[in-house]
């Protein structure tokens, strides 16, 4: 029996999102009887949202894969044999050896998806030996766009200081009761303390009913309104003139570039009115320290990556970087860990190689280093620049995740080759050749960094392990093997921690006496040793992104599909639709989770009652939604707090009940039927527009 299972209590950390949430395990024998918030983790400090909560039903589903299955009969006819771990091994092994040996390694594409944390670098280690530069993953549409202009700009990510209590939080794009259980809580805190509240979001959430000011903008038109806002700041004197003189380049040009960008401009784009524009551009600008919670919602368009940087200036111009109470930089372990050089082995893809990569003419920024999700499909459909033969995906639904899935049905009913390692059959792993049983996250060791929370470095605990069930490290090691690169790859995964953590000069096995090393806050550090940019300052214009043919200060683009871009469209099409995030779940995982599916049980979208009533739709009634691409169906729920030309569609909508013999339902009700995957992208980033497209409803 292994030394933790004779413990009663063994702490951890949740892996159902990249948050990092402190848990405590509770342990009979070999047997997790329950799931707790850990009081002594810093970030939750005891407390976890509903996904958290229903760990145990995610460990001791029914319906886990628990057994290596190889595919029998036609492809999504769901017939399999259990097969072995070295059969099924074997299997993918010579089926990509084969086709490298025939069309090249680049033929051999991997997909990694929501498990963010060591597991993505343990899929680019074994990526980059192999040889092949295709690599997709959603960091376009998800966090990246906000990482890296954050580093462009001022040289590191800066989170919202909770802890010296702002005197005013801006809210953007981000629902955080629903999707960051730990910041609405420090939030409401700084509520009751008397904190200014500005939300900006297209639909009245619960936070925006808590606020001073609530912007409610066109979905898409997020830059646009950024540079109004810097306008007021600049116009009325309100930004912080020492700062700016001291530690920022570009100021003068951002002044001129503005000046265009007027409240009155800005509200035809926007729909928002002026005067709200200039009253919340007071507000944040007046009342400092001030911090931002930005969320997902920015990076989803061409203007994701300059949605971003537009934020960031508003940080810096007001002052409030490295501010308590503001936005400071967070400092955790030093470790060779996630997106590490060392742990991917970046240097064994030679440039030669990397120039190879599918959708390279899109010249995107150039520390970017994996392809965008429709270059993979668009190579697989077309064959262009060639063919991508077989896929390797690792924790991914792409029928659900990525745009235009219809194309991408095309794509994976195409493949040569297709394997899938996950923890449930899901409609993309019906269509594969082998299934392989993936560990939950109490199944496995490893480190946690939270991305953007709180710095610290946590560890993740092994406690059980179901049926067959292996960690992706034991299963891209055993394929390493197979693939004869087994060298670059150690034999136990702890020994693959123990190189994670030696920066920090501790061994797994001390680390995990430890579980919690909390990381630093900086304040005003640029003071003692400057901005870590080529400058040492914040570059609100920057010289490296004109140099490489970008914008070097945000303009906004309109996306294609629009009242405003397309007005032909428009008089068939006359409503735009958004997305959100349901609470329960995590991106198009938890469906099939009782205790999840039972607070959210049917894809809703959320339509005024004014709209409806044109419609005849009444609240309940099932209701199609179409774009130019299809149409799917959802439940209506009427609200007022949302524009009458704007609906809000369920996102990753797919029906674990109804079985494979309709792939789980996953054309019924799934969002990226109705968005594209053809230009314009963003140039930074290659990010596909998935929101504010034009759309129209009908009752089913």
């Amino acid at each position: 029996m292994d030394k933790k299972t004779k413990q009663a209590v063994i702490k951890s950390t949740c892996g159902l999102c990249a948050v990092g949430c402190g848990i405590r395990v509770h342990m009979e024998a070999d047997e997790v009887v329950k799931v707790e918030g850990d009081p002594d983790n810093p970030l939750n400090r005891g407390e976890l949202c509903t996904k958290g909560l229903a760990s145990l039903e995610y460990l001791y589903h029914p319906h886990r894969l628990k057994h290596p299955l190889k595919r029998e009969g036609e492809r999504g006819s769901g017939s399999w044999r259990k097969v072995s771990w070295d059969e099924a091994l074997e299997e993918i092994s010579i089926r990509m050896n084969k086709i490298k040996g025939e069309s090249g390694a680049e033929s051999v594409g991997f997909i990694h998806g929501a498990a963010k944390g060591l597991q993505e670098s343990y899929l680019s280690r074994l990526t980059n030996v192999f040889g092949t530069p295709n690599v997709a993953w959603q960091g376009h549409v998800c966090f990246l766009p906000r990482i890296l202009a954050s580093r462009m700009t001022y040289g590191f990510y800066a989170i919202p200081d909770y802890d010296n209590t702002p005197s005013c939080i801006l809210a953007w794009g981000k629902n955080m009761s629903e999707t960051l259980h730990h910041a609405d809580q420090r939030v409401i805190s700084a509520l009751e303390k008397g904190t200014k509240l500005i939300v900006i979001d297209p639909r009245e959430t619960e936070l925006a009913k808590k606020s001073d000011v609530w912007i409610q903008l066109r979905p898409g038109s997020d830059l646009a309104l950024a540079l109004g806002m810097i306008h007021v700041i600049i116009d009325e004197d309100l930004f912080d003139r020492a700062f700016v003189d001291k530690w920022t380049i570009g100021f003068n040009r951002l002044k001129s570039h503005v000046s265009g960008y007027t409240p009155e401009k800005v509200e035809t784009i926007t729909w928002v009115p002026s005067e709200k524009i200039r009253q919340a551009a007071r507000l944040y600008a007046r009342n400092k320290p001030a911090c931002i919670q930005w969320g997902n919602a920015i990076d989803h368009g061409l203007n994701s990556f300059q949605n971003a940087r537009a934020i960031c200036i508003l940080r810096a111009i007001t002052g409030n970087l490295g501010a308590p109470g503001g936005e400071i930089q967070p400092l955790s372990l030093p470790l060779f860990g996630r997106r590490s050089p060392e742990l991917e082995l970046i240097e064994k893809m030679s440039p030669d190689i990397w120039e190879k990569r599918v959708g390279a003419d899109m010249k995107v920024l150039p520390m970017i280093r994996y392809v965008q999700p429709q270059s993979i499909i668009k190579a697989i459909v077309d064959q262009e620049p060639y063919p991508i033969r077989a896929l390797y995906i690792q924790g991914a639904n792409p029928l659900l995740s990525y745009p235009n899935v219809q194309k991408t049905y095309k794509a994976l009913m195409k493949l040569d080759f297709l394997a899938v390692a996950d923890m449930f059959m899901t409609p993309t792993a019906a269509l594969a050749d082998i299934v392989l049983p993936a560990a939950s996250y109490l199944e496995f060791d490893s480190i946690v960094t939270p991305p953007y929370s709180y710095p610290m470095t946590l560890v993740q605990q092994k406690v059980t392990r179901i049926g067959e069930c292996r960690s992706d490290y034991e299963i891209l090691a055993g394929l390493a093997k197979k693939l004869d690169l087994g060298e670059y790859f150690w034999d136990r995964e702890e020994q693959c921690l123990d190189y994670v953590l030696r920066p920090a000069g501790l061994s797994f096995e001390e680390f995990k006496r430890i579980a919690i090393i909390p990381g630093s806050r900086q304040y005003r550090s640029y003071k003692e040793k400057g901005f870590e940019t080529p400058s040492g300052k914040v570059e609100i214009y920057s010289p490296r992104l004109d140099e490489w043919g970008f914008g070097p200060l945000p303009a906004y683009q309109e996306p294609p599909e629009t009242p405003y871009s397309d007005t032909g469209l428009a008089e068939e099409y006359p409503l735009i639709f958004t997305t959100w995030k349901a609470g329960p779940f995590r991106h198009s995982g938890g469906r099939q989770v009782n205790a999840l599916r039972g607070e959210h049980p049917e894809p809703v979208v959320y339509i005024h009652p004014v709209t409806a009533e044109k419609a005849d739709i009444n609240d309940g009634d099932w209701v199609y939604i179409e774009t130019i691409r299809g149409r799917i169906k959802q439940k209506a729920r009427l609200i007022k707090g949302i524009d009458p030309k704007v609906i809000g569609v369920d996102y990753a909508w797919w029906f674990p009940e109804k079985g494979v013999s309709s792939l789980y339902g996953w054309a019924e009700a799934n969002v990226n039927i109705l968005v594209d995957d053809n230009p314009p992208y963003s140039p930074e980033m290659g990010t596909t527009n998935l929101r504010g497209l034009l759309c129209k409803i009908s009752k089913v």
